[in-house]
């Protein structure tokens, strides 16, 4: 069975999101049945590099609401993470264009590293404070995972991997996908937003038992002519 998570590097939620679906997986009877796949989306594709503004500023600014609004906000969520077992510091946070760090991470699918990619990026953003559209820092990134430098820079100038990140993102678009986090269980279920656990246990556990009905055979006709491997054919 299959999960699809459409999530962003810059989203303090995707990250929680991220620590409560993987805390229901562990829970989930059969975990070891279900694959999960990344896809990439842009909650400001607009970004500019180098504009200096701290992330408190620039939400006030994007928002419409005042810095002390934007900090006690970003004090709360700093709170929720916390509940997750994470570690933000939005003080050093940067704010940056998120696409090239979307590149890396389609990059890593290609050798099934999506989801040790987004941990990595979501560890550097959020606690770290690093610049995460800055090319060297992303092929420092990407080797602690198991890249080269050299895969990580050719990504980064390459048209294959930003059509990728492009056409995740048209198809959320296709698919009403407004917000992230967003969780697709099999292309039948839908969660939206950092739910608690057991929302995702639950989840988990329709989708599953939908997918193993569908995915189980039903014999029409038995009895016939056959061999078995204990050598009797009869």
């Amino acid at each position: 069975m299959r999960v699809e998570i459409w999530s962003d590097i810059m989203c303090p939620f995707c990250y929680i999101g991220k620590r409560r679906f993987e805390a229901a997986l562990s829970a989930f009877e059969f975990s070891d049945k279900v694959s999960v796949e990344w896809h990439s989306f842009q909650l400001d594709p607009d970004i500019q590099h180098g504009h200096g503004k701290s992330l408190y500023a620039y939400l006030s600014e994007r928002k419409g609401i005042s810095l002390e609004q934007s900090v006690d906000m970003h004090r709360h969520v700093t709170e929720m993470a916390k509940e997750a077992g994470l570690d933000y510091h939005f003080d050093k946070a940067v704010v940056a264009n998120s696409f090239d760090a979307h590149r890396l991470i389609q990059l890593a699918k290609t050798a099934g590293k999506g989801d040790e990619a987004e941990e990595r990026l979501f560890h550097a953003y959020f606690t770290e404070g690093k610049d995460v559209s800055d090319h060297k820092v992303l092929a420092e990134l990407g080797k602690g995972i198991g890249l080269t430098g050299e895969q990580v820079n050719v990504a980064l100038n390459d048209d294959e991997y930003a059509y990728k990140v492009r056409q995740d993102i048209d198809e959320a678009a296709q698919l009403g996908i407004r917000g992230v986090p967003f969780f697709i269980f099999n292309r039948k279920y839908a969660v939206s937003g950092a739910q608690p656990e057991e929302t995702f246990l639950q989840a988990l556990r329709q989708s599953f038992a939908d997918w193993e009905k569908d995915n189980r055979f039903q014999i029409v006709s038995a009895g016939g002519a056959a061999c078995t491997p204990d050598g009797k054919c009869d």
